[in-house]
Parts: structure tokens; C-alpha cells; sequence
């Protein structure tokens, strides 16, 4: 367990401006904590619900097959979602990072694609989770790289509606409230193959992260050594990326910097010296944390245009 004058060492904001300042090869993998802001849940850990179905349950190749109707419904919502919320300070300032320092690297497993709409070089970003707005057969090769319709088909229009009485649960959201079945012949097809049904872009349980990307990122952590490595509002609990901040450390050169709403004891203790933790919100951290690199962050008039 850290002590409390080791402790205020790995919180300075000060000494973390020093390393900052003399690190180029920079490292951040990024989790649902840093969309928290922009109004998205996470949908892990507790009250990890959604219809009073575990959300973890329906992110699965077996509950797809079991009923596709109820699994393109959550993420029907979980799109709507996304579209609706806007890249918060965090996500700007590590887009800006990028531009700022070319040896960056930003591992995302978010799906929500807030990353692309803040303009993040798309050569500096690892979506290790897919997107939301990928679609793809479910047999074939087939895919749709970046589709935002909302809804995507009239049947899963529940997902986009409004909520008619604030001071009540959403329809879709109340488990109290039936909700009407979804056949097959109404969800998306595949357009190549004419039978198989079109499934979101998302790596479930049980599937295989990209190769090629995976070996992508595997080249840039042994091309040379890495000076900082972000660890953003993640538990770390989800392999491979929750291995990452360790596989990129160098003793004796490597800060590895986490930034979560809380970190834990069993955290602080695992830290070493030259490392840095940050607890609170990273929409509001990190534009500091970051400023004497990328200046004043400018926020969402750098969003380009979402069109619906």
C-alpha cells in the first residue's frame, strides 16, 4: 500500500508535467469510463442492466442466435445512444495529443465511435472492440465499415424513440412494459448473401480480436521503448487490453499514468515509482493533465457534422 507522502508523489500534477514534457512514445488505452461524461453507461459491473437482462449476457455470439430480435434491440438503443451524445474534453484532448506527438498510440475498447467523431488521426487510434456503426454478415464476408441510421430498420424504430414522459422509464427501458417480438424477416439482411442476417460490428464474449490489428500494435510496442503509458478510465479487467500498460513498460524509463473516476487500494499498491494516478472524472483531468502538450482543448466545434 502506498504511504501518503508516496501517494502525493504519484498524484503530483507537476512532476507528471515534467515526464509529460519529455515523452514522445505514448501509450493510452482508453475504457467506457472516459464516455462516461458524454452521458453513455457502461454497462459493466454494478447495476450493469438493461430490461433486467444482465447487458454482459446479451454480448454474445449464443445470445444473437438465440434471439437476434432482443439482441439488435439493445443495440439499436446502444447506437441511438451514441448518436445523441457528443465527444466530451477527454476525447478531444486525446485526439489533439495524437497530432501534438506522432509516436501516440490510443487503444480504444470503446464501441461508440466518439473517438472518430473527435476527429482522432485514424492512424494513431485501435478500436480493439469494433464500433457500433460497423455492420457485417454474419456468415459471409460482408461488411458495412460506417452506417448511422437511426433506426436501421423499421423495427428496431423502439430504439430511437423519445421518452414521452421524462418523470417515467423509457417504454423500452421498463421492464414492466412487454416488449413486442421481432422476427428475423424483419431485421437486416445481408445484402451479398440474401439469407444471413447483418449483425453489429462489435467483438462479443467469446470472439477474436482482429489479427492484423493486434499484430499492429504489437509491432509499435516492440519498435522501440515507450515512454508514458495512459491507462483512461478502465478497470483493466478485459484481456488483452487490461495487459497492455505492463507490456509496454521499460523498467526504469516507462510511467504508466492511470486516470479513473476511482482507484482502488489494490492500485495504488501496484504502482511504481515514476508512475502516476489520477482520480476523478478524465473529461475534466485530462485536458489538464495534457495542457502543457496540447494547449487549451477547443472542444466540439472540431466535431464534424453527424449525419442522420
Amino acid at each position: 500500500m502506498a504511504s501518503s507522502a508516496s501517494r502525493a508523489a504519484l498524484s503530483s500534477i507537476p512532476l507528471f508535467h515534467e515526464k509529460l514534457l519529455k515523452s514522445n512514445r505514448i501509450l493510452a488505452v482508453c475504457g467506457a469510463g472516459l464516455s462516461a461524461a458524454s452521458g453513455l453507461p457502461t454497462f459493466r459491473g454494478a447495476g450493469g442492466l438493461w430490461r433486467n437482462h444482465n447487458a454482459v449476457d446479451l454480448a454474445t455470439p449464443e445470445a444473437f442466435d438465440a434471439d437476434p430480435g432482443l439482441v439488435w434491440l439493445f443495440y439499436a438503443y446502444r447506437r441511438h445512444m451514441a448518436l445523441t451524445a457528443k465527444p466530451n474534453p477527454a476525447h478531444y484532448a486525446l485526439a489533439e495529443l495524437a497530432r501534438k506527438r506522432p509516436g501516440f498510440k490510443c487503444l480504444s475498447q470503446n464501441v461508440d465511435n466518439l473517438h472518430v467523431r473527435a476527429n482522432h488521426p485514424s492512424d494513431q487510434l485501435s478500436l480493439l472492440h469494433g464500433s457500433l456503426f460497423t455492420l457485417k454478415c454474419t456468415t459471409c464476408s460482408w461488411k458495412d465499415p460506417y452506417n448511422i441510421a437511426d433506426p436501421l430498420c423499421p423495427a428496431l424504430a423502439p430504439a430511437a424513440e423519445s421518452n414521452p414522459d421524462p418523470t417515467k422509464p423509457l417504454p423500452l427501458l421498463d421492464p414492466a412494459q412487454p416488449l413486442a417480438e421481432i422476427r428475423e424477416s424483419e431485421l437486416p439482411h445481408c445484402p451479398d448473401c440474401k439469407t444471413e442476417l447483418q449483425r453489429p460490428g462489435v467483438v462479443w464474449f467469446g470472439e477474436m480480436l482482429d489479427e492484423d490489428m493486434l499484430d499492429d500494435i504489437e509491432e509499435w510496442i516492440e519498435k522501440e521503448p515507450v515512454d508514458m503509458v495512459l491507462v483512461v478510465g478502465t478497470s483493466s479487467a478485459v484481456y488483452p487490453a487490461a495487459g497492455y500498460a505492463e507490456r509496454a513498460r521499460t523498467k526504469g524509463r516507462t510511467s504508466v499514468v492511470t486516470v479513473n473516476l476511482e482507484i482502488t487500494e489494490e492500485d495504488w499498491g501496484r504502482m511504481r515509482k515514476g508512475d502516476f494516478g489520477f482520480e476523478g472524472d478524465a473529461s475534466l483531468l485530462l485536458p489538464e493533465l495534457l495542457r502543457p502538450v496540447i494547449g487549451e482543448v477547443k472542444g466540439e466545434e472540431e466535431e464534424e457534422e453527424v449525419e442522420g
